[in-house]
């Protein structure tokens, strides 16, 4: 197998895939040969990614739904069946003083960070063990440090990436492997979407994180989604149980 080829006829999942890391890793992945199954709450973003390629299909589902892993999987096993790679991407996050903690938020953001991945892995087991495919977590590199005002965010992020290293252990024996990238700051759309910041408070973080990145530069979509295909790669046969932060040096910082 080479470089080339070794997407070539696979069939991948990618929750949140309609926009930001998402979508660019759904773009690499048909450019490569892959088919892939994008899924998440927005129609007409999900049109539109799907409308890049005849190999992109398109699932609106919530991810907070207990539910939506089986549909997923059964999306995906209905268009191809079979499937090599999930990439857990869908996330959710709020900026919250402790004053201002509110159950329901929390509530939610457990729900998509952790339950979530949680019943897809589930509802993905025996197709991944049929393929000896592998799984892919999307965390952050906020939880490399402390996160004053985003802590609820980092911390089921951060058990997503514990839940990596358990899985990669409990699925060895069928042949699976389970890998996670931690981005650091990239421009996805995710302060004014998943945080809901305005315009100009985004503006303003996206400039101070710029200058904290030791590299120079906030990331962007396309610096992380390589690496989701080279942590999922059939090449890889070896690699599990990692976590790979991808910030230019942000979390160095302190």
């Amino acid at each position: 197998m080479t470089h080339d080829d070794a997407w070539r006829e696979k069939a991948a999942i990618v929750t949140g895939g309609s926009s930001g890391i998402g979508l660019a890793t759904a773009t690499e992945l048909v450019a490569r040969g892959a088919r892939v199954l994008i899924t998440g709450r927005n129609a007409d973003r999900l049109a539109q990614a799907a409308a890049k390629s005849d190999k992109i299909q398109a699932l609106q589902t919530d991810s907070a739904d207990a539910d939506s892993g089986a549909l997923i999987v059964e999306a995906a096993l209905s268009h191809w069946g079979r499937i090599d790679l999930i990439v857990n991407n869908s996330g959710a996050g709020q900026p919250m003083p402790v004053d201002a903690y509110d159950a329901s938020v929390i509530a939610h953001m457990a729900a998509v960070n952790i339950v979530a991945p949680s019943q897809l892995v589930k509802a993905g087991r025996a197709a991944l063990r049929e393929s000896k495919g592998a799984i892919v977590n999307v965390g952050t590199a906020v939880s490399r440090n402390a996160a004053p005002m985003l802590a609820h965010y980092a911390a089921t992020k951060a058990a997503l990436e514990h839940l990596t290293r358990s899985w990669a252990i409990e699925l060895a024996p069928d042949g699976v492997r389970v890998n996670a990238i931690a981005p650091g700051p990239v421009k996805s759309g995710a302060l004014t979407g998943m945080m809901g910041l305005s315009d100009e408070m985004a503006r303003q973080i996206e400039e101070e994180e710029a200058r904290q990145v030791p590299l120079g530069r906030r990331g962007v979509a396309a610096d992380i989604a390589p690496w989701i295909l080279r942590l999922g790669s059939p090449e890889n046969q070896w690699l599990t149980g990692q976590v790979l932060t991808i910030d230019g040096g942000w979390s160095l910082r302190t």
